[in-house]
């Protein structure tokens, strides 16, 4: 299977790695911080910085020819456990309206990401 590194314009990481990588049907996503679109800046709002994430996940997935239908699992990276979990929960299920058919997710409380309150990676599989 050959090995395809997946880039995107909303964001792009400043070391030589891809924003995702596809090995066939799988697609595993870089960390992917809470940047505005195009730009090296933070929001203010968790809010803000968690639709950040959702825009960059769903232009890797867009890239790879996946959709929200392909994730499998996000792992989100959070300084507040508490309020990143009741701020996910409005766009998870915008996103994954179907209770019998949402990808895994765990939220992992991690220290000093300054002014980050989040960010996340992810693994999506293309089963068609």
């Amino acid at each position: 299977m050959t090995r395809t590194s997946i880039e995107i314009a909303s964001f792009a990481h400043e070391n030589p790695i891809p924003s995702a990588t596809k090995i066939g049907p799988l697609i595993e996503s870089s960390i992917i911080p809470p940047f505005n679109d195009g730009e090296r800046v933070l929001p203010d709002t968790l809010e803000e910085q968690i639709d950040n994430l959702f825009l960059h996940m769903g232009n890797m997935l867009t890239e790879a020819g996946a959709t929200w239908d392909d994730m499998a699992k996000i792992t989100f990276f959070v300084a507040d456990a508490a309020a990143s979990r009741a701020a996910l929960n409005g766009p998870w299920v915008e996103r994954f309206p179907d209770p019998a058919s949402r990808p895994s997710r765990h939220n992992m409380q991690v220290p000093g990401g300054g002014k980050a309150q989040i960010s996340c990676v992810f693994t999506a599989y293309i089963d068609r």
